[in-house]
């Protein structure tokens, strides 16, 4: 498996030299051969080569078989005339990006704020209220008058469809049960289509159990009591959100895994931001990063039948658990280490 590297801007560098680390390991211990091609993105980017990304990196990328992507400082990328693209949307967009997979659970050894769970948000990943995804050139926010800006949301059956399919496959691995998540009360048309077709899909998978909830009840119950919830599917920014709020609740934004997974193409990648407040002070969380790296090893295996890459996802998963058990792992979730060390101990760990 050929994987390229991107480390990203602020925090990433040192979250990814730790992940380096981990996949290396992982490669050794299970014999997957992993390949690692190393560029940039972002801020480096910006300056080598006057863009954030390149043509070139795109052709890179397509002919590998996964992305690593490090966390990017997004909110500096503001003129894409002068190169200024958001990476994340960039590769979501033209790898046709469509499911972002975010798993989110208690570990023991960690306070637990609203008890133990294991749930997954899966969440659409090209449409929605997602301005720089909906219309073929520029964006489908409109500045009308100097004081009315219009924005507009895209829904597809086409993308209603396969995020739906995405979401009952999962569950039929899990413990198969998918709560849909809209606002169909007041975006009666597009959440009303999403709705149906997640319904039509799930006739597809009788055994598993369906419900849904507007998104904001939903954000209620989700803090009340997560342990009710399996598989969750929902639109593109109510993802956003939900999967953040799980992400926390589970003990830190820092053991917020994710990967984005199109028909060919999958990144791993963080579920937060490049923390440029804390960057070169030895103090980020790297398991996030960690955690989406053997997300796409697990995506790769499943899509290929090589189990071996799903015993090292599974396997980095474990390890994680008993690296927080260990206190081996950075002050945001109990331990005592810094990146570097985490990520040192965690690869021995693996190893």
């Amino acid at each position: 498996m050929k994987i390229i590297v991107l480390p990203g801007d602020g925090i990433g560098p040192e979250t990814m030299a730790a992940t380096v680390q981990v996949l290396q390991a992982a490669s050794r211990r299970f014999g997957l051969g992993l390949v690692l091609e190393h560029d940039v993105a972002g801020h480096e980017s910006l300056r080598r080569h006057g863009a954030t990304v390149t043509p070139a990196l795109l052709d890179k990328v397509r002919a590998a078989d996964g992305l690593m992507l490090g966390p990017m400082a997004t909110y500096d990328f503001k003129d894409e005339a002068r190169g200024e693209i958001n990476p994340s949307k960039f590769f979501r967009k033209e790898l046709d990006l469509y499911a972002n997979i975010r798993p989110a659970r208690t570990y023991p050894g960690m306070e637990q704020k609203v008890g133990a769970f294991d749930l997954v948000v899966v969440r659409e990943n090209t449409e929605g209220f997602y301005a720089d995804r909906n219309v073929e050139s520029g964006g489908s926010e409109m500045l009308i008058t100097p004081d009315v800006v219009v924005s507009l949301r895209r829904i597809t059956r086409l993308c209603c469809e396969r995020i739906a399919r995405s979401a009952f496959e999962l569950a039929m691995a899990r413990r198969r049960h998918v709560s849909i998540v809209h606002k169909a009360n007041v975006l009666k048309l597009g959440d009303g289509m999403f709705i149906d077709v997640c319904h039509e899909v799930a006739r597809d998978f009788p055994e598993v159990q369906v419900d849904d909830f507007i998104v904001d009840a939903m954000m209620a119950h989700v803090v009340r009591a997560p342990q009710r919830f399996d598989v969750i599917v929902t639109t593109n920014m109510f993802g956003d959100i939900l999967s953040d709020l799980t992400a926390e609740l589970s003990g830190s934004l820092g053991l917020g895994g994710s990967v984005n997974a199109g028909r060919d193409h999958a990144m791993g990648q963080a579920a937060h931001g490049s923390a440029p407040d804390i960057a070169g002070q030895d103090i980020a969380n790297p398991f996030s990063l960690i955690l989406s790296a053997g997300q796409l090893l697990g995506w790769h295996g499943q899509r290929r039948g090589l189990q071996a890459f799903e015993a090292a996802a599974h396997a980095i998963e474990e390890a994680v658990v008993a690296a927080i058990q260990a206190g081996e792992c950075t002050r945001d979730v109990g331990g005592r280490l810094g990146t570097a060390t985490t990520g040192d101990a965690f690869a021995r760990r693996l190893g």
